[in-house]
């Protein structure tokens, strides 16, 4: 995280509690306690109202205001449901930025929909982060267009060795699924994300081919299944 997004995060996460330790933010931010001191220092002498001390805790003198967002409850329990999913069901990563997401919206909501979102009750149970290793170096690869070789086992336990262009990740409500171009069959395979033993992204980029994107994978599936997938 680049040092001008943290400090921007600091300062939300400031406005989310009235109170919060340096242990505590610290740890949201995955810095050492003396950076979060450093961080704290800088803002204070830009002019952000921080009061506070190591050891006791930190809080903003007055409220930090940013015009309202104005959602229907509906919206607002499509963002809760949206990041509440991110957090249970995705990486570490995912999970700090949903929740990060969540705080700053919550901070710009007027009094009423603040109290909406405290009454909602629609939760998601997590699935274990135990099972999901691999999600982050695979959203990575998928990013930098960076070629992964992963071990592999299938549902029959057969094993196999695979180098594969990273194109998508896809959740299907209980599982993750990669869909790759794998070098081996040379054409688009998927493959469930907690069956994979190993994985080591290259320091290759794969290229920009005609026939070998995820938009080309979603061609071969509309015209062998005859339906039409959403892209957007």
């Amino acid at each position: 995280m680049r040092r001008a997004d943290r400090l921007f995060r600091l300062v939300e996460l400031l406005r989310a509690r009235r109170h919060a330790t340096g242990q505590w933010l610290a740890e949201q931010l995955q810095v050492s306690l003396r950076t979060l001191y450093r961080d704290i220092h800088d803002l204070t002498l830009s002019g952000v109202p921080i009061e506070g001390e190591a050891g006791v805790g930190y809080r903003l003198r007055y409220r930090l205001d940013v015009p309202p967002l104005l959602f229907s409850p509906e919206e607002l329990e499509a963002l809760l449901v949206g990041s509440r999913m991110v957090q249970a069901w995705g990486d570490a990563e995912l999970a700090r930025s949903a929740g990060a997401a969540l705080a700053k919206i919550h901070n710009v909501l007027p009094e009423a929909l603040k109290r909406e979102a405290q009454l909602a009750r629609l939760f998601v149970p997590p699935i274990g982060a135990d099972l999901l290793p691999w999600l982050q170096p695979l959203r990575l690869a998928v990013r930098e267009h960076k070629i992964v070789h992963i071990a592999y086992v299938r549902e029959d336990q057969t094993p196999s060795q695979r180098r594969l262009w990273p194109l998508g990740l896809f959740f299907w409500g209980r599982a993750w699924t990669l869909i790759a171009w794998c070098e081996l069959r040379e054409g688009f395979r998927h493959f469930r994300v907690d069956r994979i033993q190993h994985l080591d992204t290259l320091p290759v980029r794969f290229p920009d081919l005609p026939g070998r994107r995820l938009n080309d994978f979603f061609d071969e599936l509309e015209a062998s299944h005859g339906v039409s997938i959403a892209r957007d």
